[in-house]
């Protein structure tokens, strides 16, 4: 009995919902879907997808050996492999699903499993930074009133949401899903799997510009986000975003904002520094932990949407009060020296909000700045990393740290700006964490802003060691 209540689905379902062609065992039965061979357990769907460092049908053997059911794959990938996957498809009483493209075989399947839960309310959140707190704040206000579901960390792009999609279950009332791209064309992939029936755009700014071109063509995929959207739904954004009027353009609902000035019941609010903000909402006192503007404008944009369907302010309270901060987003270790992590992911816009908010908070030591390359930035790149190192070399550091090679422009930009405390700049993190440990003194502030790929993560433990 355990076993089929951990049953998703079965081999000849998949088949027949995503037209592919069946071979194995019909009755195998799945009860997870993974992309990544490492990841799988026994009764797992395995989807074969083809990369640009890998081929997902190279694993097949590895996954069928770690307990796959189902194998769902591209009919060219399995050809060229048949002579060695038939038998072991065969030896492990497994089944294939064949189709011609195995991501598109992925997200129709995803998004046939959505459709299983015809009544669900679904909430689309994208935009430039901010989706992922946007999305965990609305998660917990909504699951004040409803039986709710979100995608888990970073599973939102055109693999990651449809894998994600199989978390839903025929009790859940409402799913928040945010939906993240990196390249033309993403968003119609996404939209086609989720079709949200509100949807939530944070803000337009230059995330993955190197890959999109301009603010204008990331203007123009996000906006696809409302495709989907009937009369009967909802559409926001922020109230500053410089994009509203081609946003508000052509929508089938009155495009509505978020932001201090418009969200409704809004009574008044308290930056706390690093405890995060003090709000009067609707008559109610809420402890909003997550400290800078920019997660206030996110505790924001989920107060609007959850109000838009039917929650009050003591939900709103109980969810906000519960948010606590992810994986490096706005993460706060404190003692001896004091680190401020939001190293997840860095951009132009998000980098100046760091800085911006460190320089406002009253601190009685130093402060230190430890800022790595802003990745994605194409041509734009060197011009973005000056401006970054002008922005700090007029910050109130006194000292400066630059990781990575993209960096030596904002080092030599801080100089120019009169920058008079130190400056480290190197692409070796082992001389990086000689410089901050040699640095860093008790009292200290010390912000580490990065893209993901820099992992500058590693100088916390180094950091808290003193």
């Amino acid at each position: 009995m355990a076993e089929e209540r951990a049953v998703l689905f079965r081999a000849d379902w998949l088949s027949a919902s995503i037209g592919g062609r069946l071979v194995g065992n019909p009755d195998a039965a799945v009860s997870a879907v993974e992309v990544d061979s490492r990841a799988v357990r026994p009764g797992a769907l395995f989807a074969a997808l083809p990369g640009e460092r890998a081929d997902g049908h190279d694993y097949i053997r590895q996954a069928l050996a770690s307990g796959a059911s189902v194998i769902l794959a591209a009919v060219e990938g399995w050809k060229v492999r048949a002579e060695v996957l038939d038998p072991a498809l065969a030896r492990a009483g497994a089944a294939a699903v064949l189709v011609r493209d195995s991501l598109e075989g992925l997200q129709e399947a995803a998004r046939a499993w959505r459709l299983k839960v015809p009544s669900l309310v679904r909430v689309g959140i994208t935009g430039s930074s901010g989706k992922t707190t946007t999305k965990e704040c609305l998660g917990r206000i909504l699951a004040q009133k409803y039986r709710t579901v979100v995608n888990p960390g970073n599973l939102n792009s055109e693999i990651g949401l449809p894998q994600a999609m199989f978390l839903l279950r025929p009790e859940h009332e409402v799913g928040v899903f945010e939906m993240g791209i990196n390249h033309s064309g993403e968003m119609d992939a996404l939209v086609r799997v989720w079709e949200p029936s509100h949807a939530l755009i944070t803000n337009i700014g230059t995330a993955h510009i190197g890959i999109l071109g301009s603010r204008e063509a990331i203007a123009l995929e996000k906006k696809k986000i409302f495709s989907a959207l009937s009369a009967s739904g909802s559409a926001f954004a922020w109230e500053d975003d410089e994009f509203l009027p081609f946003l508000a353009e052509g929508l089938p609902v009155r495009l509505r904002t978020f932001g201090p000035r418009t969200l409704e019941g809004l009574e008044g609010f308290r930056d706390a520094g690093l405890d995060g903000w003090a709000l009067r909402y609707r008559g109610v006192d809420i402890a909003f932990p997550l400290p800078g503007t920019h997660n206030l404008l996110d505790a924001l944009a989920a107060a609007a949407l959850a109000a838009d369907l039917g929650c009050g302010p003591d939900a709103v309270k109980e969810g906000l009060e519960g948010v606590t901060a992810l994986f490096g987003r706005s993460e706060i270790f404190r003692g001896p020296v004091t680190v401020l992590r939001d190293c997840y992911n860095s951009n132009p816009d998000s980098a100046a909000r760091a800085l911006e908010f460190c320089d406002s908070l009253t601190w009685p030591g130093r402060r230190i700045y430890a800022l790595g390359s802003m990745l994605e930035l194409g041509t734009e790149s060197a011009a973005e990393h000056r401006e970054l190192g002008r922005r700090a070399g007029r910050s109130r550091a006194d000292a400066l740290l630059f990781f990575g090679a993209e960096t030596f422009e904002a080092a030599r930009a801080a100089r120019e700006a009169g920058f008079s405390g130190p400056v480290v700049q190197t692409e070796a993190f082992d001389e990086l964490a000689r410089a901050a440990e040699g640095l860093a003194r008790e009292g200290d502030l010390w912000l580490l802003k990065a893209s993901r790929g820099m992992e500058l993560e590693r100088l916390t433990d180094i950091l808290r060691g003193r």
